[in-house]
């Protein structure tokens, strides 16, 4: 596999994801575990207004971004805070939405409860429901990968609603310090296939088949493509994929400091590589009920590379 370099000929010559790379590897999780944040403190970032962030606080996004795949901001709290969304992903360097079916037409979705009947109702973001971990977008093929996401907190619930987040560039360390055999089992292009998608019409989204964890071309960033759920997924049927998962799942389920969690307040948003995530149960207040707004994007922040060689 390719390591992640901006360089395609460098990418030739040292590779941290090879798994006959060992030495690229050590000195990549080096520099990674050394970089990482001790608790959502490190992430959290204050920023006077989302849509005029000074070059402080911009960097200060990006610099947590390049440790550690995300990064927590806290502004003030407004009315509507819509165009908060992709008026940050543009000073961040995310462009590329993702104009899904759920979305509304300026590709940010409204993520809060809705009724069967509204499209949305029924589909486990627009409930109050738990979440299991996951990255967005798990069920697109690899020409819609979901490389970056913007998740602002309008109103939160009033009780609950905590977002759980793991860097995968941590999960994979820990799979792979695990058992190599765990991440070369992830990395098969048959590891994980979304079942069909149908509706009045017939089919709405085609079967998708590929990897847990995958490296882009172009940059390569590592990608990971990942849901907990155990209906509507078809999980390779070998003992090296059920053992890998497995671990992964002990990985997450654990009480591992890398395991992070949050409950964002008015005014709180996430911006990530669309990491590793899950939401707990939450109740609403009837008079204001939890919302926030999503944008999810084809392409990375402009964060710089981690040094590792």
């Amino acid at each position: 596999m390719n390591a992640p370099l901006r360089s395609t000929t460098l990418a030739r010559q040292a590779s941290p994801f090879d798994l006959d790379d060992e030495a690229s590897y050590r000195r990549w999780r080096d520099a990674k575990l050394a970089a990482r944040p001790a608790g959502i403190d490190d992430l959290l970032v204050d920023i006077a207004d989302p849509l005029a962030l000074t070059v402080a606080e911009r960097e200060a996004l990006l610099q947590r971004l390049s440790r550690a795949n995300m990064a927590l901001y806290r502004g003030p709290a407004r009315a509507c805070d819509r165009d908060v969304v992709t008026g940050l992903g543009r000073q961040l360097g995310l462009c590329q939405l993702d104009g899904h079916w759920l979305a509304e037409e300026d590709g940010v979705s409204r993520i809060a409860v809705s009724a069967q009947s509204d499209g949305r109702g029924g589909y486990i973001p627009y409930t109050d429901n738990p979440i299991r971990w996951h990255t967005d977008g798990y069920y697109q093929g690899t020409e819609r990968r979901i490389r970056g996401m913007v998740l602002h907190c309008v109103r939160p619930a009033c009780e609950g609603g905590v977002n759980g987040l793991m860097d995968h560039e941590l999960a994979y360390i820990a799979l792979r310090d695990a058992s190599p055999d765990h991440v070369r089992a992830l990395m098969a292009p048959d590891a994980m296939t979304i079942p069909e998608r149908r509706d009045d019409d017939g089919v709405a989204r085609a079967a998708t088949t590929g990897p847990v964890f995958s490296v882009d071309t172009a940059d390569g960033a590592l990608h990971m493509r990942y849901t907990a759920r155990t209906r509507s997924i078809q999980w390779k049927d070998d003992a090296a994929t059920r053992a890998a998962v497995d671990c992964l799942q002990a990985i997450l389920s654990s009480e591992s400091p890398q395991v992070l969690h949050v409950r964002m307040e008015a005014g709180m948003g996430l911006v990530s590589h669309n990491v590793l995530h899950d939401r707990s149960a939450f109740h609403d207040d009837s008079r204001q009920p939890r919302l926030l707004y999503r944008a999810r994007y084809l392409d990375r922040s402009a964060a710089p590379e981690l040094p590792w060689r």
